[in-house]
């Protein structure tokens, strides 16, 4: 029997705990947060997030003001029988009842995990392509935003850091995420559409013969 979905607001203990064992990156993120869960039979399988994102010129390249649009930060589920584009659309709903003046979500897929935005395809999300990596330090293996180390007074330059704190020290580029884009209004969507471009898709396996 297909177990009966609730989606209802959450606590920051309940995200807490879903981010922390059910998302690949392990964090909560920071700032102001819009937080869903999502419940199977009373029992909890996870938490959708929105938040305002890292980047604060994030509707700048349509035209939008920061209170304009959000992003899509987390989708953190243990294993469950409920449909995520479900979950997703119940979310989102959820969201725009909550904020009437959002007209646009943005969201990405890591290409560092190997992810290509499957569900973000599987519920009509707008792709725009892969954007370009962002630059990190590595310390025995962990990587380091540079703002954390600007946070600290470090310099944000590996020979600097090599020299000051840890000679360890190793800069490091990742491969980029892939872009999605959920418009929440028909003149949005009609705008965005001529960004549009295919939904990457998993490399074939090429045998030779």
């Amino acid at each position: 029997m297909t177990p009966k979905l609730t989606v209802d607001w959450a606590s920051y203990d309940a995200v807490k705990y879903a981010c922390t064992n059910w998302h690949y990156s392990g964090t909560v993120p920071v700032g102001k947060l819009v937080k869903i869960g999502a419940w199977e039979d009373g029992k909890y399988i996870g938490v959708v997030i929105f938040s305002y994102g890292a980047n604060n010129h994030i509707g700048e390249p349509y035209g939008l003001t920061q209170h304009e649009v959000c992003e899509l930060t987390r989708v953190a589920l243990c294993q469950h029988q409920s449909f995520v584009s479900e979950i997703l659309a119940q979310a989102i709903k959820m969201l725009k009842k909550l904020c009437p003046g959002l007209r646009l979500i943005v969201s990405y897929a890591d290409a560092e995990q190997h992810h290509l935005g499957k569900i973000y395809q599987a519920t009509n999300w707008i792709y725009t392509g892969k954007s370009d990596g962002e630059r990190y330090f590595l310390l025995h293996g962990k990587k380091i935003h540079p703002k954390s180390l600007h946070s600290k007074g470090y310099k944000q330059s590996l020979p600097w850091l090599k020299k000051h704190v840890n000679a360890e020290f190793e800069e490091y580029v990742t491969v980029g995420k892939h872009k999605y884009l959920m418009p929440l209004d028909k003149k949005m969507r009609k705008l965005l559409l001529a960004l549009s471009k295919p939904y990457p898709k998993k490399p074939s396996v090429v045998t030779e013969t």
